[in-house]
């Protein structure tokens, strides 16, 4: 009984350890136009590769990217297909990749099925919501590009109504909306770890 008691204390600790901070995603009215532009770039086709136009930009890209995540996502093979499907949707979507990267280390810290108190899910702590908004109830929001595509678009969708102010958006993200917590949490992140400079000026294309 004591060893089982113990079991469940050291699991209860490491999630308390490794907490998903989102969540607070607020489902808000939508026009009719802006509802129909997500729904049809989220059933955009999908790409199984970046979005860099030099093949030499993104070799380098993936490799310091994955250098950098290998503590939080050891198995090389996932971190590719990761850092590779986020890239494309995040630069498909207008948001840069590794700003992407620090908001999923703040909001599941790279955990695929993290959940948060209030349901909020996988890597990007979608909100069920969206599933009935934009998408449709089959969508699975703990699978890899479907997450990654349903968070890009939030995160552009929020962008577009606060005119560009990223730290409106982010508070946006995460329902805290004109605190600043949470955007110096993502944008901290983003800037000490994922920070990246590629080596030519045109390094990324417009997905079409």
């Amino acid at each position: 009984m004591k060893r089982t008691t113990h079991i469940g204390l050291m699991l209860a600790a490491l999630c308390l350890a490794h907490p998903a901070h989102a969540g607070g995603q607020r489902e808000e009215a939508m026009s009719a136009n802006v509802r129909a532009s997500l729904q049809r770039a989220l059933a955009d086709t999908a790409a199984s590769r970046t979005a860099f136009r030099n093949p030499a930009d993104e070799t380098a890209w993936l490799q310091e990217m994955s250098r950098r995540l290998a503590k939080r996502m050891p198995d090389e093979a996932e971190r590719i297909e990761f850092l590779t499907t986020l890239h494309w949707e995040a630069s498909r979507a207008g948001i840069d990749p590794q700003l992407m990267l620090g908001l999923i280390q703040v909001e599941s810290g790279f955990r695929k099925y993290a959940v948060s108190q209030v349901g909020a899910r996988g890597y990007m702590q979608v909100m069920p919501f969206w599933l009935r908004t934009i998408g449709s109830p089959d969508h699975n929001l703990f699978q890899l590009r479907t997450n990654l595509r349903y968070g890009a678009l939030i995160l552009r969708h929020y962008i577009d109504i606060e005119g560009g102010d990223l730290f409106r958006a982010l508070g946006r993200y995460n329902g805290s909306l004109g605190r600043p917590e949470y955007p110096t949490l993502v944008v901290g992140a983003w800037k000490r770890n994922w920070d990246y400079a590629p080596s030519t000026k045109a390094a990324f294309a417009s997905p079409s």
